[in-house]
C-alpha cells in the first residue's frame, strides 16, 4: 500500500510511526513532513493547505489511502477533494470539519441538541460585544470563532482585559479573519480532560483519555502554547465520568452532526471540563490533538491503519480497538522563548537508542543532521506500567537529547500524580 499523510508536525510523526507498523504499507509520503519525519517517510515539499497540489500528487503517485491530519486542510475540504478523485481518506468532510472551523457553529449545535457546555453569546458587532461585558461575571472567556493555531482563546480576569481582547480580535489584529466574530463564554472550573475518539458517523470508539499542559512554564504559569507535554490516561476521567460522557456528549454529538447532514467520519477531539455539575464540552477539534496523539497512539494495541480504514468504510462497529493498560508521558522540548521570539538553527543530537521514543515537530535536515526550525522542536514519549514510571522514563530520555537553546517544563504529569494520590 502507498499511504499519504498530510501535515508536518509531531502529531503527524506519531501517526506515521504507527501506520508504518502495518506490514502491508510499502511507502508513506508526508506532505510536507519535516527533517525528523524523513527518517520514517518520504517527505514532499507540498504545503498542507495546497489542496490542488496534494490531490495532484496523490493521483500521480497512485496513493491507496490518505490521512489528513491538521485542521486547516480539513476545514478547506482536503478529504472531499481526495475522495472526489477516488482516493479513500481518513478525516472529516469540509461540511463536518466546521465543528472546529467555527466555534459559533459548535456552540449552536450543543445548544440545539442539549449537549452540556458553558453558557455563551456570539457577536459579529464589536460595540455590541463590548456592551455585553457589563452583564458577565469574571473571569470570562473570549474566543475567536475561526481557526487560530489552537491559541484563539483569552481568559480575561476583568472587563478591561476582556474589552482589549475583543477589540484586538475583532479588528483582525490578533487572529485575522478568524477573530472577526467572537464568542463570549462562561468561565468553567474543574480539571480538564482530552478525549480523542474514532467515529465513522454512527459508531463512537473513545481512545485513552489524556491531560495536556498548555502553559509555557512550570506550575501552569506563562503564556498558552500549542502544548508543552501530556500524559495518559487522565486520572480525572473516572469510570463514572466516562459513562456520562458517552451518554451525554460523545454519542449525542455524532448523532447531532448526522442529523444536521454533516456526518462526521475521522477523529473527533473532545476538550472537556469536569465541573461540579458534571462533564461539559470546552471545545471540539476535527482531528487528532497535538501533543495528545503522542501519548495516545503509543498505547494503541490495534493496528492504526486498520482502524482508520474501518472508519472510512463505515464498519467501525465490526472492528476491535484495543488499548494497553499502561500509562504514557510526553515531554515537549521547545526553543527557549517559545511561544514568542526564539532562535533556531541549532544542531539536534539524539542517541540512536532513544530515537524510537521521539516525535519530531520543528526540525530541518541538512547533510544528514537535524537542526531546530520551530518553537516546539520535538516530543519525547515513554510508556510504563504506572504514570510515575512513565514520567521518570520520559525525563531520563529528555536528558540524553541535546540542542542549544532547549527548554522544557519539568513538571509534566505533576497534577495527575497529585490527583492519583
Amino acid at each position: 500500500m502507498k499511504v499519504l499523510v498530510v501535515g508536518g508536525g509531531g502529531r503527524e510523526h506519531a501517526i506515521i510511526k504507527s501506520i508504518k507498523k502495518n506490514p502491508d504499507v510499502e511507502v508513506i509520503y508526508a506532505l510536507p513532513g519535516n527533517g525528523g519525519i524523513a527518517e520514517d517517510a518520504v517527505c514532499v515539499d507540498v504545503g498542507a493547505k495546497d489542496i490542488d497540489e496534494i490531490v495532484d500528487f496523490a493521483k500521480r503517485n497512485r496513493i491507496d489511502y490518505a490521512v489528513v491530519a491538521p485542521d486547516d486542510p480539513l476545514v478547506l475540504g482536503a478529504v472531499d477533494a481526495l475522495e472526489k478523485v477516488g482516493i479513500p481518506s481518513f478525516g472529516p468532510s469540509k461540511a463536518a470539519a466546521i465543528i472546529e472551523g467555527s466555534k459559533a457553529f459548535s456552540k449552536e449545535l450543543m445548544k440545539k441538541y442539549g449537549i452540556p457546555t458553558a453558557a455563551y453569546e456570539t457577536f459579529s458587532d464589536e460595540e455590541a460585544a463590548v456592551s455585553y461585558l457589563d452583564t458577565v461575571g469574571y473571569p470570562t472567556v473570549i474566543k475567536a470563532d475561526g481557526l487560530a493555531l489552537g491559541k484563539g482563546v483569552i481568559i480575561a480576569k476583568d472587563k478591561t482585559e476582556a474589552e482589549n481582547a475583543i477589540r484586538s480580535m475583532m479588528s483582525g489584529a490578533m487572529f485575522g479573519e478568524s477573530g472577526k466574530r467572537v464568542i463570549i463564554e462562561e468561565f468553567l472550573e474543574g480539571p480538564e480532560v482530552s478525549v480523542l475518539a474514532f467515529t465513522d458517523g454512527k459508531c463512537v470508539v473513545p481512545m485513552i483519555s489524556s491531560m495536556d499542559h498548555k502553559r509555557a512554564h512550570d506550575g501552569d504559569e506563562g503564556l498558552n502554547t500549542g502544548g508543552m507535554g501530556t500524559i495518559a490516561p487522565n486520572p480525572y476521567y473516572t469510570e463514572k465520568i466516562k459513562e456520562r460522557c458517552m451518554k451525554e456528549i460523545f454519542i449525542p454529538t455524532v448523532n447531532a452532526m448526522r442529523s444536521e447532514g454533516r456526518t462526521f467520519k475521522g477523529c473527533l477531539y473532545f476538550g472537556l471540563m469536569v465541573t461540579k455539575d458534571g462533564p461539559k464540552v470546552i471545545e471540539y477539534n476535527c482531528r487528532f490533538g497535538d501533543p495528545e496523539t503522542q501519548v495516545v497512539l503509543p498505547l494503541l494495541k490495534t493496528d492504526l491503519l486498520t482502524v482508520m480504514m474501518a472508519v472510512t468504510e463505515e464498519r467501525l462497529s465490526e472492528t476491535e480497538v484495543d488499548f494497553s493498560d499502561e500509562s504514557a508521558c510526553c515531554v515537549i522540548m521547545a526553543s527557549d522563548g517559545y511561544p514568542e521570539k526564539y532562535d533556531k538553527g541549532f544542531k539536534i543530537t539524539i542517541p540512536e537508542d532513544v530515537i524510537d521514543s521521539v516525535f519530531i515537530a520543528g526540525a530541518k535536515e541538512k547533510d544528514g543532521e537535524l537542526f531546530t526550525s520551530g518553537g516546539r522542536v520535538l516530543g519525547v514519549t515513554a510508556t510504563a506500567d504506572t504514570l510515575n514510571e512513565a514520567i521518570d522514563r520520559s525525563y531520563s530520555l529528555v536528558k540524553r537529547i541535546h540542542f542549544d537553546n532547549a527548554y522544557y517544563r519539568r513538571d509534566i504529569g505533576a497534577r495527575a500524580l497529585e490527583a492519583i494520590k
